[in-house]
C-alpha cells in the first residue's frame, strides 16, 4: 500500500544549528507502552490518515509543541525510575534526526531501552526512507512496531493496534517480552486539565472513554447552567 507524503514535512533543522523537534505530547511516567516504567514521546505530524486513529489531533503536519532534544531529555529523565522511552505519534520517521539524536542524550545519562512506533514497513524504511536520519534512528530503536493501522485487523492483543503490524526486535534487550501475547493496558491521566488516554487500549475502551468525557463535559455545562 502506497502513501503520498506531503513535501513540506517540517523536518528537524540541523541546517539551523539547532535540531529542533514538533511534540505533540509527552508522558514522564507509563506501564502501558512497553516493559518497565517508560516516558513517551508522541510526535505531531503523520502521512497515513488511518481511518480509526486513536489520536487524529495529532496527524495534521503544522507546529505544535517545539522543543530541542537538550530541553526535553532531562523532563523525560526526571524520574530516576525511567527505564525506557517509547516513541509514538504522529509519525516518528518524519521527525527521525531529532529523535536519533534526542535517543542519544538519554543514553548518554541512562541505559534505556528505545521502542517505537511507525506507519512505515520495516523494509520501506530500509530502501525508500521518508526522510533524513531513519537509519541514525533504527540504530537507537531496540524494538520497532511497523506498519499502518487498519481497524478490521484489531484483535485485541498485544502491543500493536492491528494484527497486519509486526513487531521487530532490533536487538536483544526486550527479548524477553511478549509484545504480541501480552494483554492490552491503558491508562489515564490527567495533563493541563484534560484527560489522556495513554496505550494501546483493548477493543471497546477508547469509546468508553470518550463516552465518559463527554458525558462528564455535559454534567458540567449542566452545573453551571444552574449556577446562573
Amino acid at each position: 500500500m502506497a502513501y503520498d507524503i506531503p513535501a513540506m514535512i517540517p523536518q528537524p533543522a540541523a541546517v539551523q544549528e539547532k535540531i529542533v523537534l514538533n511534540i505533540a505530547a509527552t508522558c514522564k511516567g507509563t506501564r502501558s507502552l512497553g516493559p518497565g516504567l517508560r516516558a513517551v514521546v508522541w510526535v505531531q505530524g503523520c502521512p497515513f490518515h488511518c481511518p480509526g486513529c486513536i489520536a487524529p489531533d495529532w496527524i495534521p503536519i503544522h507546529p505544535s509543541h517545539l522543543y530541542s532534544p537538550e530541553q526535553l531529555v532531562d523532563d523525560l529523565l526526571g524520574d530516576p525510575h525511567i527505564q525506557g522511552l517509547t516513541f509514538s505519534g504522529g509519525e516518528p520517521m518524519l521527525q527521525a534526526v531529532g529523535l536519533a539524536f534526542l535517543s542519544r542524550l538519554a543514553r548518554k545519562k541512562r541505559n534505556v531501552s528505545i521502542i517505537c512506533f511507525t506507519g512505515f514497513q520495516k523494509h520501506t524504511l530500509e530502501t525508500t526512507p521518508p526522510g533524513p536520519g531513519v537509519d541514525q534512528l533504527l540504530d537507537q530503536v531496540d524494538v520497532l512496531i511497523d506498519g499502518p493501522y487498519i481497524a478490521r485487523l484489531n484483535d485485541n492483543h498485544g502491543l500493536r493496534g492491528s494484527k497486519n503490524q509486526k513487531i521487530h526486535y532490533l536487538t536483544n534487550r526486550l527479548s524477553a517480552y511478549d509484545f504480541e501475547g501480552n494483554p492490552r493496558r491503558a491508562e489515564v491521566q490527567i495533563q493541563d486539565g484534560q484527560a489522556m488516554m495513554i496505550g494501546v487500549p483493548p477493543v471497546g475502551l477508547e469509546k468508553a472513554f470518550h463516552q465518559a468525557i463527554d458525558q462528564a463535559n455535559h454534567l458540567q455545562r449542566e452545573m453551571l447552567r444552574h449556577e446562573r
